[in-house]
This record gives structure tokens, sequence and C-alpha cells, in this order.
């Protein structure tokens, strides 16, 4: 550390953590915000922090994972069930719904503001020389927090694509890709191909990788590179089939492992459909990890999964927010994602649906419009965020395609509003952006 800085001069030291986070966000370009401008294409800065550092990342045990979506939950369900099997265990995800720690936890607690500010103030010099992004500071500061916690292991998620991704410079005891999909094309390529060779980047040799389901097109990139990796490589859903069944409004997941009943009726907390998906992924990579030694029983398998939500603090997630009517969120924002938020608006018996919608300036805003409800009754609102589209202008183009409903900016008066027009018979659904999702009062 005290080489790396040779030469620099040393800032303020900071004692308030909210000074902290200003630095951070007005310093350092944050791709949640600002968009592509905040990328890098190399893992230079990250592997300068990082030795700046010690190396941190080099110290504990890891689980990496990416995929388009799936990502975040898988993320959280395999954090939650290593900490019921035992496991000290590290979580890093972004973004962050209500605060920055939300992005770094060990066993389910968030990072302590007091750690946030001794890391910047005891890596600034590095800062102001490097001029990293947001996201590669925050990576940076999950290794060392993890190493200072001592944990056992960390569940890594990919931040975006995976190749050149800041996460991608450690060396996991497993690498897991979830589903592939349209995202971020204008990054990571323009067909599904391009966009899972970004997301294979994250295999490393001789490192086992779980895929969670077979894809046609794209499961040969996959192959391709675990072969040139040394990798072994097992796509779950050649094991693992996770069918569904509605209880009261309750969906149930149950695992047929090799065509046979494993674990039938689990009352998953995270109750989107899409999470079948998921939860392949996630019994497969706890049979890899049993196989290198870890001990991970099906009891605390299926604790850990109980527990996801109470355990590792994840909402956003097909969330209900209130009964009579039914109020959901869900931070599904992308196509694939959206397909599947509309088929399980269909499982839902209602009067009348009302749809408060928000979404980014570099989605698929023409495409995700036309897998919504025509039958619903729109708000279309706007995150407090450079990366938010215009209010009036999603509400223009969802009229051209049909969707007819007002413009009310604020989420939180939207909801306000689709309140006192609901009866308890009706659903209110809030989603479009991850940014939308946030800015929830109370969520």
């Amino acid at each position: 550390m005290d080489n790396a800085c040779e030469g620099i001069i040393f800032a303020p030291m900071f004692t308030q953590y909210e000074d902290v986070l200003q630095y951070l966000y007005a310093n350092l370009p944050m791709f949640q915000r600002v968009g592509a401008v905040a990328l890098k294409n190399d893992l230079s800065n990250t592997v300068e922090l990082c030795e700046a550092l010690d190396n941190p990342q080099k110290k504990f045990k890891t689980i990496h994972i990416a995929g388009t979506n799936g990502k975040g939950s898988t993320s959280h369900m395999l954090a939650s069930v290593l900490q019921s099997a035992g496991y000290k265990t590290g979580l890093y995800t972004s973004p962050h719904l209500k605060s920055f720690t939300e992005r770094i936890r060990v066993n389910g607690s968030e990072i302590s503001q007091a750690f946030v500010v001794d890391f910047v103030n005891r890596i600034q010099p590095v800062i102001e020389r490097v001029k990293p992004s947001f996201f590669e500071i925050t990576v940076a500061m999950a290794f060392d927090y993890f190493v200072r916690e001592q944990v056992d292991v960390a569940v890594i998620e990919v931040g975006l694509g995976g190749r050149l991704d800041s996460t991608n410079v450690i060396t996991p005891e497993l690498s897991l890709i979830t589903n592939i999909g349209w995202d971020h094309t204008d990054l990571l390529g323009d067909t599904l191909e391009k966009i899972a060779t970004e997301k294979a980047g994250i295999i490393k040799k001789k490192v086992p990788v779980v895929v969670s389901e077979r894809q046609p097109g794209i499961e040969d990139v996959f192959r391709s590179k675990a072969a040139a990796e040394s990798a072994p490589l097992h796509f779950a859903s050649d094991i693992y089939t996770v069918q569904l069944r509605d209880d009261r409004q309750t969906i149930l997941f149950d695992v047929l492992k090799n065509g046979k009943p494993f674990q039938t009726g689990i009352a998953l907390p995270l109750q989107g459909i899409y999470q079948q998906k998921n939860l392949a992924g996630v019994f497969r990579a706890v049979d890899i990890l049993n196989d290198k030694g870890w001990a991970i029983s099906d009891e605390q398998l299926l604790d850990g999964l109980a527990k996801v939500t109470s355990q590792t603090g994840l909402k956003g997630r097909w969330q209900k927010l209130g009964t009579n009517p039914l109020i959901v969120c869900d931070t599904g924002h992308n196509l694939d994602g959206v397909v599947q938020v509309a088929e399980q608006l269909k499982r839902l018996s209602y009067r009348q649906l009302f749809m408060i919608i928000g979404m980014v300036k570099d989605k698929d805003i023409s495409g995700v419009l036309q897998l919504l409800p025509k039958d619903a009754n729109y708000y279309f609102c706007q995150a407090a965020i450079p990366r938010a589209l215009n209010a009036n202008l999603l509400a223009e183009q969802a009229r051209a395609l049909g969707l007819k409903g007002e413009v009310i900016a604020n989420v939180n008066e939207a909801i306000q509003h689709a309140r006192a027009k609901a009866s308890a018979e009706d659903v209110i659904f809030i989603g479009g952006s991850t940014f939308v999702v946030a800015e929830i009062d109370g969520l």
C-alpha cells in the first residue's frame, strides 16, 4: 500500500459516512446512474486496486455467478444455503435497492458504515491516481471486507457481462451461469451467442461450471470455453427439473432429480415463476460443492431456501407488498424478465389490473412494452436517476402500442393513485426498472 501511494498528495480524511458516499458518487462514474460511459474495457483498474490491498481476492474461497436473469436470486439462494450449512458466508451483489451497504454482506448482515469510511480513507490515494469506476471500488471494498471478516466463502455476483467484469479477477471454487437473454446488447453484443460468450468469460481453468439450463444455439459457447479451460461442465437441467403448482395463491416448487421426485412442495419465499430455472442451478451447484468436499445436507439446503429472504435481505423479486388489493413489485426489466412477469400476471385472478411502470433509456423499450398486458390501467413513472426514461416519452411509446394510462412521475404518488382506485379484488404491479422498485417507500 505504501509503495502504491508514493508521490500522491493525500486528501483530507473522511469522518462521515454520508461524505464518503457523496465522494464516491460524485467522483467515480457509476453505470447504474450514467450508463456505458462508466465502463472500462479491461480489468487493469481492479487489478491495481487489489494489488494495493495485498490481493484480498486470493485469501478466501469464492463462488462466481453470471447470467442475464436470475444471477441475483441464485446468488442469494446459494449464500443462504451455505449459511444454513454453517459456513460464514460473504455475499457481493449489485445494484443496491435502498442502501449502498446492501451490496456487501456477511451472513446476511450489511457492511458497516464505519468500514466504508475506513476503507475509502485507506485507499483514497490510489483512487485519486487510478480513477476507477464506482463498481470497481465496491468490488475491491467487498474483497477487503471479506478478508477482514474471515469468511469461509463468498458468493460473488457479476455486475455486467462476465469476461471484463471487475469481479472476474477471482479464481472460484465453482462458476455458475444462469439464463442468457437479451440485455445490454450495446455492450455485450447483438446476438445471444455474443452475449453468452461474455458470460462464459468467468469460466476458469479446471474450475467446474454449472449452467442452469440448456438453451438452443448457445450451449456450444459454453462447451467450447469449458473445453479450452479444461473446466468440468454441468448443465443443471440435465439432472434437475423444477415444476410449478399453485396452492391458494402460493406457488410451490417440485424438484425432480433424474426424472424422479426429489424435493416436493418447496414454498420458496421468492415466488416468481422464473425461480424454477434458478432452482435447478442451485441444486446442481450444491451437488458439485459436496463432490469437492463441502458438507451441505438436504436439510440444510431446504432450510437455506426457506430462509433466503430473512438470511440475505433479498428484495424486489415478485415481492408482495400488500393484500386486498394484491400489490406486487418485481425488478425484472429486460425482455426475458418481462416475459416471465407477464406470464405470472396471467396466473392471477383479479377484477382490474393496475400497472405502475418506469424504464431506463438504454433498454429495448418497444420490445418490453409489447409484452405487457393491454387490458391494464397504466401509470407511467420515472426513477430519480439520469438513466431514467422520461415518463412522458414512455407514455407516448406505450400509447402507440395500445397501452392506456396516465403520467405520474413519482412512483409512490402513482401507488397512492392506484390504491385509491383499486378494489380488494384488484392487483397493482410495480416494475419495469430496478430503480423504480428501489424508490418504493417502505420496501
